[in-house]
């Protein structure tokens, strides 16, 4: 009788966790990559605490997992399919999901764990990940004038204003700034320019070529040489911060 007793407990349980996981909806979630589990091997290279997947709840997506892409998606049947920009399709089988993580993998993994952050934008221009605003990441395609070298860089400070701006208004405690490609070291205080020996491979990859890439380094080294920032005095580091990229922007338009 205790035994019956207790299948009907485990049972119900089951069935309970099982019904809430698919009520469960990734939609509406921007979603950081933290780990992989069910391997013994490395973890994926192109994965770091930056990498994310921001799922809207109009069906529009926007990723980068070694490469920006946007798109649109679906979730069905435990599986979210994205479909790009450029019409290219792929599947992540979605293998456990509530409201605040995520695993993706086959059935028997390996597994790539993700866990979901605030948002609350009121649109895409607000959005620290959406399209417009991650221009930068997306690989020239020819040769770019000063023009769009320039461009390139006030999207990527752009980016960074609303980065800092998205912490400071959902109340979010820590923010990944050492994972993101970029050509500023971050620091608690303030920011400098990387050296162009230092500069992360990602980085230089959204240039078409090593001279474009260093024509940007020289434009930031001679705005930076020529225009100090003025950083307001706010004990808040994120008002700090989205002051200081909102005066870059100023300065290099």
């Amino acid at each position: 009788m205790q035994q019956r007793y207790l299948f009907a407990i485990t049972a119900v349980a089951l069935f309970l966790f099982t019904g809430c996981q698919h009520l469960v909806n990734p939609s509406g979630k921007l979603w950081f990559y933290t780990h992989s589990t069910g391997t013994k091997e490395l973890p994926d290279s192109s994965l770091t605490p930056a990498s994310f997947i921001d799922l809207e709840k109009d069906g529009s997506y926007t990723s980068d997992f070694g490469h920006f892409d946007y798109g649109k998606w679906v979730y069905s049947k435990n599986e979210i399919l994205l479909i790009s920009y450029q019409h290219n399709k792929s599947v992540l089988p979605v293998s456990y999901l509530t409201d605040k993580e995520m695993q993706t993998g086959p059935a028997k993994g390996p597994f790539d764990n993700f866990e979901s952050q605030p948002v609350s934008f009121a649109s895409g221009v607000e959005n620290p990940f959406s399209k417009e605003n991650n221009g930068w990441r997306v690989k020239a395609d020819a040769k770019e004038t000063d023009s769009q070298i320039k461009n390139r860089l006030l999207n990527h400070f752009k980016f960074w204003e609303l980065y800092f701006t998205w912490a400071f208004n959902d109340n979010i405690q820590y923010i990944d700034v050492r994972s993101t490609p970029t050509l500023l070291k971050i620091y608690g205080n303030g920011f400098a320019l990387k050296p162009f020996d230092q500069l992360p491979a990602a980085w230089k990859l959204y240039f078409y070529d090593e001279e474009d890439c260093r024509k940007a380094n020289e434009k930031i080294k001679y705005m930076f040489d020529n225009n100090a920032v003025a950083w307001p005095h706010t004990e808040n580091k994120y008002k700090m911060f989205i002051s200081a990229f909102q005066q870059l922007q100023q300065k290099l338009k």
